[in-house]
Parts: C-alpha cells; sequence; structure tokens
C-alpha cells in the first residue's frame, strides 16, 4: 500500500522564527517556507528527504532525538557547531558517558546530542572509524 509512498517526517516547534534561524543560519541547512500555512518550513535535506517543521501552540520538545546528522568527522562538526554558539548534552549514565566535547565514543560509533531552540533534540552521528 504505502510501500512507495515518498514519506518525510515532522516535528513541532514553538517559535517557528527562531527555528528557522537556526536551522539555516547554524546549520547551513536548506530551508524552505511552506506558503500553504504560516509558519511552516521544509528542511531539504540532502538525498532528498525532507523534513517538516511546524509551529505547535503547547509545543513540547520531544524526549528522543527527532533528526540525526551522518558526518565525516564528528569532532571537526561539534568544533564548528560550538563555534556557533551550539551547546552539546552531557551524559553521565551506566549506558551512555560523555567526553568534554558531548561525544559519547564507543565500537567506532560516536554521537553527541545537542537541542534546537525549540528544545527538540538532534544528534550528529560518526560511524567506523
Amino acid at each position: 500500500m504505502l510501500g512507495k509512498s515518498k514519506a518525510f517526517s515532522g516535528f513541532s516547534v514553538d517559535n517557528p522564527e527562531k527555528a528557522k534561524k537556526f536551522y539555516k543560519e547554524v546549520l547551513g541547512l536548506n530551508v524552505k517556507e511552506q506558503t500553504e500555512m504560516e509558519g511552516m518550513v521544509n528542511l531539504q535535506i540532502e538525498g532528498g528527504n525532507n523534513v517538516l517543521i511546524y509551529p505547535k501552540e503547547n509545543h513540547e520538545p520531544a524526549t528522543y532525538t527527532v533528526l540525526n546528522f551522518p558526518v565525516n568527522d564528528i569532532d571537526k562538526e561539534v568544533d564548528s557547531l560550538i563555534s556557533k554558539g551550539v551547546t552539546f548534552e552531557q551524559y553521565d549514565t551506566k549506558d551512555i558517558k560523555t567526553d568534554e566535547k558531548g561525544i559519547f565514543r564507543d565500537n567506532g560509533m560516536a554521537i553527541a546530542w545537542f537541542k534546537d531552540p525549540a528544545g527538540n533534540i538532534l544528534s550528529l552521528i560518526e560511524e567506523g572509524k
């Protein structure tokens, strides 16, 4: 039934203008405003998948990662985003312990989590180094 549908994901934010600026200017993504509904934007992600960001009155940030960005060099990307004011999450649990930069490293994989202006969790992921 839906096997040939070009699905896309979406998530809410409390301030579309702040989100648009963050995703475009800080993360460097191609952001396209939706003309049909005020405040809605599409993140045009490499590879043809789009992500819809929509305003929600009483927005509550997701408690899980809503968007993952595969990267070749996580240290370089983390440093670049820190220089733009992004703060990486720090975890010190039984399963996840991040380093001073906020990077979790395990068995050749590295992940760093950060939040958008609406508090939604995003990540950088480097595999196979």
